[in-house]
């Protein structure tokens, strides 16, 4: 359409000609449907932490793409399992040995699956970087932790007695 410096069919064409790799098309699949739910909602949650919680979805999914296209299907289901048990038996062994109880996940899964990377996000942003996504967040939080820890000594004590 243009002419000159300004004709983008010729520049594309000359830099096309330097690169004979097509590279790889995205597979808008299950985990991109995922990585987008999961960032959609960490942005309503919290629109700057959940922005950059957002990308690391997105990059998290560009990620996977990339490695199991270099593994193969054959490879890459065996990799996604080990690193899926690894993860989940630590997840346990975490919880029973420091945490003294059950993951959150055994009360919520739904829940559980969704917050637990962004409350993780949320504190390495908090320690790292003293981010707190409104003035007070960290102090409501702190008292409503206290009083679910009560709570649950409470019923705990009761399934004793």
């Amino acid at each position: 359409m243009g002419k000159g410096l300004f004709d983008l069919e010729k520049h594309f064409a000359f830099y096309g000609a330097y690169h004979s790799n097509p590279g790889q098309e995205l597979a808008l699949n299950l985990g991109f449907v995922f990585a987008l739910v999961f960032g959609l909602f960490y942005v309503f949650m919290d629109r700057k932490a959940g922005s950059l919680a957002a990308l690391l979805c997105i990059l998290c999914w560009l990620g996977s793409d990339w490695l199991a296209s270099q593994l193969g299907f054959s490879l890459a289901w065996k990799f996604v399992l080990a690193a899926q048990l690894f993860c989940w038996t630590g997840q346990f062994l975490g919880h029973g040995i420091f945490e003294k109880r059950a993951p959150a996940l055994l009360d919520n899964l739904p829940q559980a699956l969704m917050m637990a990377p962004f409350f993780v996000f949320l504190e390495v942003l908090k320690k790292f970087l003293g981010y707190e996504p409104y003035p007070g967040f960290h102090a409501g939080v702190h008292a409503k932790i206290e009083a679910e820890r009560k709570e649950w000594q409470e019923n705990k004590q009761k399934k004793i007695s």
